[in-house]
């Protein structure tokens, strides 16, 4: 497996996987919205997505999109990650291991202060993986989320 950044020549690989991660969500497909979505954040350089890719062939394991923010009390940047999927086929073969590790080294060579992640409450496997690798649960502060519609 080898481990990519996603440019513009990616969305076909990509968006696919994309729409898979958001009906693990709950989400409807909108396969255009959806390609759009991706392609938007890369034309703008406002995300970083980081793309798992099958040694042998152009196919897609995974992905993890990640978007910077800052932190205010450490005056140093933060990066989300915000989304981290897997293909059901490519499942236990360390390919979210892989991309976290990706994505750590880049928040480490960007000067972060730290990452940030969230999953449902019910996700024990990512759980365990962001665990895994260094991510605790937020003892200090207590997120809220507040919905605005569509």
């Amino acid at each position: 497996m080898r481990i990519v950044q996603a440019t513009l020549e990616h969305l076909d690989l990509l968006t696919p996987l994309f729409i898979k991660y958001r009906e693990f969500y709950g989400e409807l497909p909108f396969p255009d919205s959806s390609r759009k979505f991706l392609e938007t954040r890369l034309k703008r350089k406002e995300s970083i997505i980081y793309l798992a890719l099958a040694d042998d062939e152009d196919k897609l394991l995974g992905y993890c999109q990640l978007y910077p923010s800052y932190s205010s009390l450490s005056l140093k940047r933060v990066w989300i990650l915000n989304d981290i999927y897997v293909a059901e086929d490519a499942r236990r073969m360390l390919v979210a291991d892989r991309l976290l590790q990706t994505a750590k080294q880049m928040a480490k060579e960007t000067q972060a202060v730290r990452m940030r992640v969230a999953t449902s409450v019910d996700n024990e496997v990512a759980q365990k993986t962001y665990e895994s690798i260094g991510f605790r649960v937020d003892e200090r502060f207590k997120n809220y989320t507040l919905e605005l519609g569509d």
